[in-house]
């Protein structure tokens, strides 16, 4: 049977695009399980609006982890736990690596981590929302506790921290501050050398991840 000039191109366009259309959900599987680290006196509850946010957006509960921690342990400590939770959560979906956003205080720990603890092999993304990444002034009045202890400004635990580079590693670093965080002092604490570092505006600290704006910076961020 002969084919007209019209078969032949369609079938043309055909061998094109079937592919490409059988490559989408192979794609869609390449995206990264995000594991999210909560703050000082917090939990893994204070992601409840974000992770709802994602999931509207299509993210599917298997790529979503959220996890609680003793918030008052030295963060040293939450950093070998959350290799311990990043390790799971790659043996969990087969994911060669994960992103992780972070809020306050949960900064610091995640942050020695992907610096220490071999981080950098297993994080694509790194996110700080409101991080106390060079210490704050009203982290004295709960001193008491190693993990405040550790966010005196000038402590040796961020003085090791942010020696050198502070984003290291080919991990891509967001760090997202506020111009009137009451809790992190001075705001410019929240900043990371190296990162893609960004103003949202007068932002209360408790609502920094919690905010709408912010979750779509997150969002088209790790994307």
């Amino acid at each position: 049977m002969k084919c007209s000039a019209r078969t032949v191109a369609l079938g043309a366009v055909a061998a094109v695009v079937t592919p490409l259309l059988a490559a989408s959900p192979a794609q869609a599987e390449t995206r990264n399980p995000v594991v999210f680290v909560h703050g000082l006196s917090s939990s893994a509850s204070t992601w409840n609006t974000w992770i709802g946010k994602f999931k509207a957006d299509g993210y599917d509960s298997s790529e979503l982890y959220t996890w609680s921690y003793d918030w008052k342990q030295s963060n040293k400590t939450t950093a070998s736990q959350l290799a311990a939770k990043v390790a799971q959560v790659r043996a969990a979906t087969g994911a060669e690596r994960v992103d992780i956003v972070t809020h306050s205080m949960g900064a610091l720990s995640a942050r020695w981590y992907v610096k220490f603890n071999g981080g950098t092999s297993y994080v694509d993304d790194f996110v700080s929302v409101a991080g106390v990444n060079h210490g704050t002034d009203l982290s004295a009045f709960c001193a008491f506790y190693t993990s405040c202890w550790e966010m005196v400004a000038g402590s040796s635990f961020l003085g090791t921290l942010n020696s050198g580079d502070e984003t290291p590693g080919s991990v891509g670093y967001l760090a997202l501050y506020s111009t009137c965080d009451a809790l992190v002092n001075p705001d410019s604490s929240a900043k990371l050398n190296g990162a893609t570092n960004v103003s949202v505006g007068c932002i209360s600290h408790n609502d920094m991840n919690d905010h709408a704006g912010n979750y779509t910076k997150v969002r088209d961020f790790i994307a």
